[in-house]
């Protein structure tokens, strides 16, 4: 599950559980993140910022397999275990269409692993630090079988802009260090322990909100940015012009 907790103009996304929780991206948590992104969206100000940040050893370790075997074993079908699976996708999609529509600057604070659609929550943010103690990030569909999803590879596509990052993260399986993270322009920053990359991301936060941006404008702004992401996300442009000309 997550809890969000509003203090001034930051907002703290936090994905709890204890030191061995990795997080899985199953229905109730997409839910809840969801939930949690829609109450930060309709008390957004300008100047307002939100922070994600993860509770043990993991940030997020993709989608829940667990879960979608689970129903596949109470039904007795495997075709079952596949369909739940295909709807984890469906619905991790509002995810990321939430994060690219949410009207203020986002920052996630990685201080374990993220892995496959746990990687790409980490990317649907406009900034990531992390730490080099304990992390890595890696693409893991290729180690396990699975083709990405349209909107994962076109994620991918517009926040790494280099062809041979792109090949060693998802045709080589990576498993990239938070060094070779920077390097790649996936992270902003890396960071000796994960209290560091939190505090770094904290101050990224209140460096951010001083700006005082109109949270719709920024959120537009960043929607242009990712035009082929949107359109498979199906959201649409809109046009603002300044209040007072």
């Amino acid at each position: 599950m997550c809890t969000l907790e509003k203090r001034g103009n930051l907002f703290i996304l936090t994905l709890t559980g204890d030191n061995k929780d990795e997080h899985r991206l199953n229905p109730v948590l997409i839910s809840s993140i969801r939930s949690a992104l829609a109450e930060a969206k309709s008390q957004a100000v300008a100047g307002s910022v939100l922070i994600t940040l993860a509770q043990g050893r993991f940030f997020s370790n993709g989608f829940d397999l667990r879960h979608a075997q689970a129903v596949g074993a109470k039904s007795g079908s495997i075709q079952a275990a596949n369909d739940e699976l295909l709807r984890m996708v469906e619905l991790f999609k509002g995810v990321v269409s939430d994060f690219l529509t949410l009207p203020m600057p986002t920052v996630a604070a990685i201080g374990g692993h993220a892995a496959a659609a746990g990687l790409m929550l980490a990317m649907s943010h406009d900034y990531v630090t992390m730490t080099s103690s304990r992390s890595v990030m890696y693409m893991s569909e290729l180690d396990i079988g699975m083709t990405l999803p349209d909107y994962f590879t076109a994620l991918i596509r517009a926040k790494i802009g280099s062809a041979s990052a792109r090949r060693s993260l998802v045709l080589r399986a990576t498993k990239l260090k938070a060094e070779e993270a920077v390097e790649m322009g996936i992270v902003d920053s890396a960071h000796a322990s994960a209290e560091e990359a939190v505090q770094a991301a904290m101050c990224l936060c209140e460096e951010l909100s001083k700006k005082r941006w109109d949270g719709k404008v920024y959120a537009e702004i960043r929607k242009a940015l990712y035009p082929e992401l949107c359109g498979l996300l199906g959201l649409k442009d809109e046009s603002i012009l300044p209040s007072k000309l």
